[in-house]
């Protein structure tokens, strides 16, 4: 089998296993608990702490541990919009894009809906791309916050972030770096929080990050025994912390590297199959694209069928996110970049792993591979 939805997860790495074997046996302290084993415990967090920091860009207090990327994308948007609003004594106002995960458009809905908050979502181009000075002209005295997401995790496209950031001024940007981490930057880029999750690099599922610098008022979504200095209680999982950094560090000492050989063999990839099935249309940007995402919509198919078809033949792949379980409706992504709705039906997403060696995956063959699939579903065999 062919595994090629790795934006959707990923598996963990053997040293990431390695390294956060110890903290789940004997290693097991509480990191809160005043004796020798939790202070162990507590020393193992610091380090995963400033480790994940020195990756990111920023202090070792400014990173918060969270179950993953839809916890610190919550965290970020309602957590720093809140805050914003309480000490105005008034709903603030937010900014955002159509084509965001929807960890961010729900809790832009949360913000709208229950505490009365203006939110705007600024448009994108026909590839997803936001336009920077768009972003400015969406600004507004009370904007408390501009949440946008640094790659795309269906279509791939990458944002011109450093445009933003230098647009925002002093108005709080934050980048769901989810699908970036591994394959573009995280440090520099202008935001004042960052979130990211262990499993899209190699970490467990329920591991995550919102990095947010210490400037930056932040309400707290969980309440109890103010760990993360306040900004998340609950009991961290010292494993998790452990694991998360290993993986972070990995990913980002062989992120140039991947990011060069994923990405030719993903634009082989790309050029064979748009060749093969003239009704392939390639979906995001052609240019400023994750290098292991291949998205592309194949009309008078569908989706779905092209997907058992590729998985009759022994290649896993998606229609588009995995973290709307059950959904079919058209993607919100899709539609937003103004592709009809009978089309965005008709989505396969490819995305490739970070480590696999140049030889594992072969572009031509596997073009070929789609294209047959994708015509067996349009002749009905």
């Amino acid at each position: 089998m062919l595994y090629l939805d790795h934006a959707a997860t990923t598996p963990v790495r053997p040293e990431v296993l390695q390294a956060m074997l110890p903290h789940l046996t004997e290693g097991f302290g509480n990191p809160s608990s005043h004796h020798t084993v939790g202070e162990r415990a507590a020393q193992a967090l610091a380090d995963a702490r400033a480790r994940v920091a020195a990756v990111v860009g920023m202090r070792a207090g400014d990173i918060v541990f969270t179950s993953g990327g839809t916890e610190a994308d919550n965290l970020a948007v309602k957590g720093i919009a809140l805050a914003a609003a309480l000490r105005a004594g008034a709903p603030a106002h937010v900014i955002t894009s159509p084509i965001e995960h929807e960890a961010i458009l729900a809790s832009c809905d949360f913000l709208e809906r229950v505490h009365g908050f203006a939110v705007t979502r600024v448009p994108v181009s026909a590839t997803g791309r936001i336009d920077p000075d768009a972003v400015a002209a969406a600004l507004r005295p009370e904007t408390a916050l501009v949440s946008i997401g640094y790659a795309n995790n269906e279509i791939g496209t990458v944002q011109d972030v450093a445009g933003i950031a230098a647009r925002v001024g002093r108005v709080p940007l934050h980048l769901d770096a989810v699908q970036a981490a591994g394959w573009l930057p995280l440090a520099g880029t202008g935001a004042a929080a960052l979130s990211i999750a262990g499993h899209k690099i190699g970490a467990p599922a329920g591991t995550g990050v919102l990095a947010v610098r210490g400037r930056i008022p932040l309400e707290p979504l969980l309440h109890g025994g103010g760990q993360e200095r306040g900004r998340r209680s609950g009991t961290e999982s010292v494993a998790g912390a452990v694991a998360l950094a290993t993986a972070l560090e990995l990913a980002e000492a062989e992120r140039a590297a991947a990011a060069a050989r994923v990405g030719a063999q993903t634009d082989a990839f790309i050029a064979a199959v748009l060749s093969a099935r003239p009704e392939a249309r390639l979906t995001g940007d052609p240019v400023h694209r994750l290098p292991g995402s291949a998205s592309f919509t194949f009309a008078g198919t569908s989706g779905e069928a092209v997907l058992l078809e590729l998985e009759r033949r022994g290649i896993v792949s998606s229609s588009g996110s995995a973290c709307a379980a059950g959904d079919t409706e058209p993607s919100h992504v899709l539609l937003a970049c103004g592709i009809a709705p009978e089309v965005a039906h008709t989505a396969v997403r490819f995305t490739f792993a970070h480590g696999a060696p140049a030889s594992s995956i072969d572009p031509l063959a596997l073009a070929a591979a789609v294209g047959a699939a994708v015509a067996a579903v349009r002749s009905g065999e």
